[in-house]
């Protein structure tokens, strides 16, 4: 059975529309200015598991701290939530001593600009998209590429798509140095909106169907995938794309669930195919801080922006990825359409497409040692499958009945966060003084 809520005591506008992920993590901007970072006497850590109060107590010694950050949404809306709670736990945790100059809506940079931001002191803390800049980032770039890798569905494969991404990069050096060669700590490296589904104008499952359409979508991976459907990849601006759904411009677009609900543009494309077996890659965004904030913090604080990782991590899903999927489904059914899978020959196509790109990344020698990297990546994703099924989730639904199925707290993800800190968080935790 799927796990049930539990307790716990210690809790866009860019332009291409196929950087998924990147239009989850985009908003339309807002007017603003970042403060100031401050700095804090030296204080002791905590250990791990660590009670609010015993935080507070630790942060009584430490000079309060303004940091400069923004969000990717505006003020409130799902898109953003899980920063703007993640934030609000470190400024609880510490007993209001860490507190944030908060723009929203990606005020201070866009997203192609948030590493240079975070670079050049307009801001202390971001969410990172290095697909906008793989030849600055390779290593991160490969491991986005092997992101279809994921079981596709819609509780245990969201699951599992943020999960083992972490657990790659955590051992491939050159994935946390690139981030440090461009003057920034890594937090977190990936975390996704949810699976890339193809929503189309007309039902199309087929190889035959597919052939000649025009998809709008981006980058490497995905331009190759619809390749192997016989199609064609499109750029298309994110403002225009319902429009040219509407108009026959393009077929499809290449999307997250909760990019079509953001976009606005799945009553002119209701027709959702989505495969568990045959998936897209994503665009994943990274969470990091400025190097030279992080050195200036006192131990009990990055030991605070680890801990609270929970809260991040935990709201992108509930709070983001699995509400939007109930009214991406809604609004399909009320425009009369489905979420289909592919048929044999598409999805045949796809996973050869899939297969070729892993066989390309064997060569890649910004991660290292090609052949291991991929291995690494098909055995964490075998792994971390096996291991969120021995947490007893399950898919007692496919997509078409998450929303009569899903209510907001049905899913505990506790013991699910709890294994992430078990198996990577915690060796990554900076060491108690």
């Amino acid at each position: 059975m799927v796990t049930l809520r539990g307790s716990r005591g210690a809790k866009a506008c860019i332009a291409g529309v196929g950087l998924v992920g990147a239009l989850v993590l985009a908003g339309c901007a807002e007017g603003g200015t970042g403060g100031t970072a401050g700095t804090g006497s030296q204080s002791g850590g905590v250990e791990y598991g660590a009670t609010k109060e015993q935080y507070r107590a630790a942060f009584a010694d430490v000079d309060p701290i303004t940091l400069r950050t923004q969000t990717p949404a505006p003020k409130g809306s799902a898109t953003g939530k899980n920063v703007e709670d993640y934030l609000a736990a470190i400024t609880e945790w510490s007993d209001g001593k860490i507190k944030f100059d908060v723009q929203y809506s990606n005020a201070v940079a866009p997203p192609a600009e948030i590493d240079d931001a975070l670079r050049d002191g307009r801001l202390d803390l971001g969410q990172v998209l290095p697909i906008y800049e793989p030849a600055e980032y390779p290593a991160n770039a490969a491991l986005i590429s092997t992101s279809f890798v994921s079981d596709q569905s819609v509780v245990v494969g969201t699951l599992q798509s943020n999960a083992w991404p972490l657990e790659v990069a955590a051992n491939i050096p050159a994935i946390s140095k690139e981030f440090e060669d461009h003057g920034m700590k890594m937090l977190l490296p990936v975390y996704n909106s949810g699976p890339n589904a193809l929503f189309c104008n007309s039902a199309r499952r087929d190889l035959a169907q597919l052939k000649g359409a025009q998809i709008a979508a981006g980058g490497q991976a995905q331009t190759k995938e619809i390749g192997a459907l016989g199609a064609a990849a499109a750029s298309i601006p994110y403002t225009e794309l319902f429009e040219s759904l509407e108009r026959g411009v393009v077929s499809c677009s290449m999307s997250s669930l909760t990019v079509a609900v953001l976009g606005g543009f799945i009553p002119a494309a209701p027709h959702v195919l989505l495969d568990p077996d045959a998936g897209f890659a994503l665009a994943p965004g990274a969470m990091a801080m400025s190097t030279t904030t992080w050195e200036s913090l006192p131990l009990v604080a990055k030991q605070l922006f680890y801990d609270r990782l929970d809260v991040f991590v935990k709201g992108n899903i509930e709070d983001k990825i699995w509400p939007n999927t109930v009214e991406a489904v809604k609004q399909v059914k009320k425009a009369n359409g489905s979420v289909e899978t592919f048929s044999d020959d598409a999805r045949a196509a796809v996973k050869k497409a899939n297969d070729g790109i892993l066989q390309e990344l064997r060569s890649n020698t910004a991660v290292g040692d090609g052949d291991a990297f991929v291995d690494a990546v098909q055995a964490a994703s075998a792994r971390w499958l096996t291991l969120i099924k021995d947490l007893g989730y399950e898919n007692e639904t496919d997509y078409n009945g998450f929303a009569d199925w899903y209510t907001a707290g049905k899913v505990d993800l506790d013991p699910y966060v709890n294994k992430l800190f078990e198996e990577i968080f915690l060796k990554q935790r900076p060491a108690t003084a």
